[in-house]
């Protein structure tokens, strides 16, 4: 491949416009993409995989390249992919081209952190809390791309029949490993425009994801709650497994998250399920209902830090004194999802974060103040279903180990 002057021109403007990593990097570049409409459809897979590369390994392409501007992180980023000097010419001035050839020879001695390609808070508080080889397997594992997982509806079509579907289409899936309603894609195929997506039969939703919708196990006449619902992912899922019986709510404190709930629920084709927003974890809604749940799922607000491998631009923007907040919001609103539990309903409390403090330390501290709930086994809820997936009493999936997002879940019962 030959590097084009306008490629690394349009690779350039949009690491400018995303490395002030003001909001989520995606949020960035779909703005970026919107200001910039005369790009085509391969200098944006281009853009965005670049992007991506340098959000990546932004550690150590500055460490080697000594580059903080956005014309230089992003020669080093293409060089990084795999680029020579050669491919790369045509593009770049004689005094880039001179940068480059010296950055190239730059043989650095890297710190861990800098290797592993993250913040040094954050390589450190991972050694405290796991092994060093579990440590350097997940750092290796977040630095790949994400697979592509589908989850099907089961409300409309067999796991067995839409890769079939799919395959007739030329795109390759294989059933994921450990959620029987889970498609793993090969690549990266444009799906918003498939048949069996614009029908509602198949949603994009990470193998992890499915499996906490297991562990709040709903059933079809009961009431439910998604209390953290944000694009209604798990919403779906929990709805088809109610056979689109019962009553299940969506609440989210935003609206834009919400609205994004609307179309999936629309191809859904479910008719149990009532979108709310709530204003606060305290909100009139929430008191309304309060002892009458049989089922809530609290996929709390958290660093996110499970989702590396999707979100990089995730271990640049958090730091100690923003889990610190989070924590504090975590307990706010376990407790106050956990009012809305009737005796001997079910509690689910979940993150896509690998760290204690939002984890086991939230679901510790309010096991301890609330006498009236009890830890249930997340490996017996999960063989109920079918699935064989033993991590523990608590469920705790990891990219490296799982194949899928880091999540946390812990599944408790209020006493009858």
């Amino acid at each position: 491949m030959t590097l084009r002057a306008s490629e690394l021109g349009a690779l350039t403007d949009a690491l400018a416009a995303v490395l002030p990593l003001t909001e989520p990097a995606d949020a960035l570049l779909y703005h970026f993409f919107r200001r910039h409409p005369k790009l085509g459809q391969r200098d944006r897979s281009f853009v965005a995989e670049h992007v991506f590369t340098t959000l990546r390994h932004l550690r150590s392409l500055t460490a080697q390249t000594g580059a903080t501007d956005a014309r230089k992180l992003a020669i080093g980023a293409v060089m990084r992919a795999g680029l020579s000097l050669r491919e790369i010419a045509g593009a770049i001035s004689p005094a880039e081209r001179e940068w480059a050839e010296n950055s190239k020879r730059h043989k650095p001695s890297l710190l861990p952190a800098e290797i592993a390609e993250l913040p040094d808070w954050l390589w450190q508080r991972l050694g405290e809390v796991m092994p060093a080889s579990e440590r350097d397997a997940l750092a290796k594992a977040w630095l790949a791309a994400a697979a592509l997982d589908l989850r099907i509806n089961p409300l409309m079509i067999k796991r067995d029949a839409a890769r079939e579907a799919l395959a007739a289409s030329g795109v390759l899936a294989e059933a994921t490993p450990h959620s029987p309603l889970g498609l793993r894609v090969a690549g990266r195929p444009a799906l918003q425009q498939h048949a069996l997506y614009t029908s509602g039969a198949i949603e994009v939703q990470d193998e992890g994801s499915q499996l906490l919708c297991f562990l709040v196990a709903p059933k079809r006449t009961e009431m439910v709650v998604d209390f953290c619902a944000g694009a209604g992912g798990k919403t779906l899922l929990l709805g088809a497994m109610m056979r689109s019986q019962g009553r299940l709510y969506a609440f989210d404190v935003s609206p834009r998250r919400l609205s994004r709930l609307k179309p999936r629920l629309a191809r859904s084709g479910l008719s149990n399920v009532q979108p709310t927003r709530i204003e606060h974890e305290r909100d009139a809604h929430v008191k309304r209902l309060a002892g009458k749940i049989d089922r809530v799922l609290v996929d709390a607000p958290c660093t996110g830090l499970g989702t590396l491998r999707r979100n990089p631009d995730l271990k640049w923007r958090q730091t100690p004194a923003t889990i610190a907040e989070l924590v504090v919001k975590q307990a706010k609103i376990l407790a106050s999802a956990a009012t809305l539990v009737k005796r001997g309903g079910r509690l689910v409390y979940a993150t896509c974060s690998v760290l204690p403090e939002e984890n086991e330390a939230i679901v510790d501290a309010f096991l301890a103040q609330q006498q009236d709930f009890e830890l249930r086994d997340a490996t017996v809820e999960l063989a109920r279903a079918g699935i064989a997936l033993d991590t523990g009493p608590l469920l705790r999936l990891l990219p490296h180990r799982h194949g899928c997002d880091g999540f946390f879940a812990a599944v408790m019962e209020r006493k009858p």
